[in-house]
């Protein structure tokens, strides 16, 4: 979900970031294993572990097929969080998870766009109440993430639509720049694997970063900037 400035602001252009990879070392699992390692209670503990574990073939399944549906599975993990502890968490995973695996030129990036005059957004699957940490700390301008359906307070193991994932993050960069009065043309886009295809195609400027075999051989034959951040 992403946060818009006031109507009145307008820039142009954007820099759409992927996040998982790019960013940072880390994947969407990582903050998701966190979580479930750190349970008030043992039981709690093995409980969580023994239902991710009765998932995982479905989860390597979709993870190849259909990353919308890998994220359905992977986020029903946490069924049952409250938000206050959602909230928590949220900085706990940024401080411990993401943060000490930013990639060390990921900054100088995000700089970069900035001091180029774009703003610049973080698309990821990942939670949007964790990636608003990263963007106040490396100076992202919004977060376009994932968000858990909450009922009474606590998670109900859904997640709202739209699903940010494979194919809709070209979408979700569309509407976000018809949105702000932006010229696709004039945008930039960073991602490091190749099911980003779709998202970097929909920009005038795509960039590969540390890319994966398939972006990097796509990225050679189109001639898009391969970056590393590493």
């Amino acid at each position: 979900m992403y946060y818009p400035p006031p109507k009145s602001e307008i820039f142009v252009p954007a820099s759409y970031f992927d996040v998982d990879g790019t960013l940072v070392k880390t994947n969407l699992v990582h903050p998701t294993l966190h979580y479930l390692l750190n349970q008030s209670t043992p039981l709690k503990i093995a409980k969580s572990l023994a239902g991710v574990a009765l998932k995982a073939p479905a989860m390597a399944l979709a993870e190849m097929r259909d990353r919308r549906m890998f994220n359905e599975l992977l986020f029903s993990s946490y069924q049952g969080i409250s938000e206050d502890r959602l909230e928590l968490l949220s900085r706990e995973v940024y401080e411990k998870v993401l943060q000490p695996n930013l990639f060390p030129f990921a900054r100088d990036l995000v700089s970069r766009s900035r001091s180029s005059g774009q703003k610049v957004v973080l698309l990821s699957g990942a939670l949007s109440c964790i990636l608003r940490h990263l963007a106040e700390d490396i100076g992202a301008d919004e977060v376009i993430g994932n968000r858990l359906e909450m009922k009474d307070g606590r998670a109900t193991g859904k997640m709202l639509q739209p699903i940010v994932a494979g194919p809709t993050k070209a979408k979700l960069i569309r509407d976000h720049a018809r949105q702000h009065q932006l010229e696709l043309d004039d945008c930039f886009a960073y991602s490091d694997s190749y099911s980003d295809v779709p998202m970097l195609s929909v920009v005038g400027h795509p960039a590969a970063v540390n890319p994966d075999s398939r972006l990097r051989l796509l990225a050679t034959a189109y001639d898009w900037p391969i970056l590393s951040l590493a």
